[in-house]
């Protein structure tokens, strides 16, 4: 029963859906004035960054699955790793730059967040060449460090009393996932605690760029 709820957990909670979920929070649990854009281009761009950042990669996965190149969706194996990690790297900065470049989806906030994943997402490529990082950590990590930083900073970012709340479901949730990869022995501590800690400090500096 609790392998059953940790495999779920891990699905829902899969790295290549938390993009999407942040630009939901934003786009829907915040005040307009963090995402300055018309009702109809939230849902384009939600369902622009829901396509490119978990079906397209997602797809890729399964091909390289059915092909033969990589054993399982849930890639165990750290060596199988680099090739599936690259693919959702490039589906990551084609998103960033399409949030950038078309007219209706400009939003100082959505670059920064979709280029801070897709660093992150080289990153653990980089990493994942010699150790196996959590993936699942490093999606969470962003996700608590971007509310975290939307918390700390409402004069930059324009923000309510429910930035609090979002952070708490945003540990909520890696806490969940922690316990998740450990129960299904996908990760040792160290590299889950790796992985969050990676996601949320490349946020964090990012954020810090900026201001």
């Amino acid at each position: 029963m609790t392998r059953t709820l940790a495999t779920l957990l891990s699905a829902v909670l899969h790295p290549l859906l938390v993009p999407s979920y942040l630009v939901a929070v934003l786009a829907y649990g915040f005040p307009p004035a963090l995402l300055p854009l018309s009702g109809e281009a939230r849902w384009q761009a939600l369902l622009l960054v829901w396509g490119l950042t978990f079906w397209l990669p997602g797809l890729a996965v399964w091909l390289l699955v059915r092909s033969g190149r990589v054993s399982s969706v849930e890639l165990y194996e750290r060596r199988q790793r680099p090739l599936p990690l690259l693919l959702a790297a490039t589906a990551f900065a084609a998103a960033t730059a399409l949030v950038a470049w078309v007219p209706a989806l400009r939003a100082p906030l959505l670059p920064l967040v979709l280029g801070g994943i897709t660093a992150a997402v080289l990153l653990t490529l980089l990493i994942t060449l010699w150790w196996k990082i959590s993936a699942h950590g490093v999606g969470l990590g962003g996700a608590v460090g971007l509310l975290a930083l939307l918390l700390a900073r409402p004069g930059f970012y324009p923000t309510d009393g429910r930035a609090a709340w979002w952070l708490v479901a945003a540990v909520l949730a890696a806490a969940a996932v922690f316990w998740a990869r450990l129960r299904l022995q996908a990760h040792t501590p160290a590299q889950l605690w790796a992985g969050l800690g990676l996601g949320a400090a490349l946020v964090l500096w990012f954020g810090a760029a900026l201001g």
